[in-house]
């Protein structure tokens, strides 16, 4: 089920996009104000950092069909409703939220009392318990059975599995198991919808769904920025100055090769193109930012060897242009 805030936010508007946006326009808009509002690109700046965060939001539900016929529905509903979903606030796995709906009231009594406030006061039809509490045909008694209300659980996945998808075993409410297919590139906070795992219909209609949020767990090196992949590389200042080529490790285990210019910046970052995250929406890359590492201990001949560079390296102060900037 949809966050209730979705009433009071216009994805279309963050983005600067209409309704009818094509997906090939949408992913364009949305990876130029990434890059725009991106924190890599405004340190320290909290507005952009939280200009990012609107839009990433806006691009993934919208970005989703499913998601985004859901999003135009609920916002076609206008703002004066509002919705809980069963389950909302769980925080352990399938076990304890299935566990809720077998008790007494559960969460279903979210719904009901909700859609019982639409037939009080001499109203037509009510709404059934279907998605957004619309029946599957209708109004009541005009659009035949509803369908069984959604049931919402969460799972957390491991960096690696969320990146390269698995099918893994989940247990059921009635306490059986079975499968569900995790796609490659699902990402932290997405949700899996399972059709027909849901709650019976209360009148012979179609059940309905499990909505599976998925929490990702950080990976120690790597960083998902989209469907790209950041790590941090340390190099050595002679590696950085001279060049030098490197290895640097991918997610899959393997190694690659970067060639590392002679007279390379910290902070520089090297593409290795379709080593990202593969998914049905396509592939990306391995984006490694190279950071200088300084030697923490010397001995005599390195520190005497460093000394003899000092005295005949380049005259050049590395901070003449910021302090110009500075001034001006």
């Amino acid at each position: 089920m949809a966050s209730q805030d979705w009433f009071d936010k216009d994805f279309y508007k963050t983005l600067g996009v209409t309704k009818d946006v094509s997906d090939a326009d949408l992913k364009k808009t949305y990876r130029k104000l990434a890059r725009k509002y991106h924190p890599d690109s405004n340190q320290g700046d909290a507005k952009a950092e939280a200009k990012f965060k609107e839009v990433s939001e806006a691009y993934s539900v919208l970005s989703d069909a499913e998601q985004r016929r859901e999003y135009d529905e609920i916002r076609a509903m206008g703002s004066g409703a509002r919705f809980t979903a069963p389950g909302s606030g769980a925080s352990g796995g399938f076990e304890d939220v299935f566990s809720r709906f077998g008790q007494g009231g559960g969460r279903q009594a979210d719904f009901d009392d909700i859609f019982s406030m639409f037939s009080q006061g001499g109203g037509g039809g009510s709404f059934g318990s279907g998605r957004f509490g619309q029946p599957t045909g209708g109004y009541r008694g005009f659009g035949g059975p509803q369908k069984g209300a959604d049931v919402t659980a969460r799972t957390t996945l491991d960096f690696v599995t969320a990146a390269q998808g698995e099918t893994i075993t989940l247990q059921a409410e009635d306490g059986k198991p079975f499968k569900v297919k995790v796609p490659a590139g699902v990402a932290d906070g997405q949700k899996i919808r399972l059709r027909g795992r849901g709650r019976p219909s209360p009148d012979g209609g179609e059940p309905g769904d499990i909505v599976v949020q998925v929490k990702v767990r950080q990976h120690p090196v790597f960083t998902r920025d989209g469907l790209n992949l950041r790590l941090t590389v340390p190099v050595t200042f002679t590696e950085a100055t001279l060049g030098a080529t490197i290895e640097v490790p991918t997610l899959g285990g393997d190694t690659v090769k970067l060639r590392v210019a002679p007279g390379t910046p910290s902070g520089r970052v090297l593409r290795v193109k379709g080593r990202g995250i593969a998914s049905s929406k396509g592939t990306g890359d391995l984006l490694a930012e190279l950071q200088v590492a300084v030697p923490t201990h010397l001995d005599d001949a390195a520190r005497a060897a460093l000394e003899a560079f000092h005295a005949v390296e380049p005259n050049e102060n590395p901070r003449a242009e910021m302090m110009a900037k500075a001034k001006a």
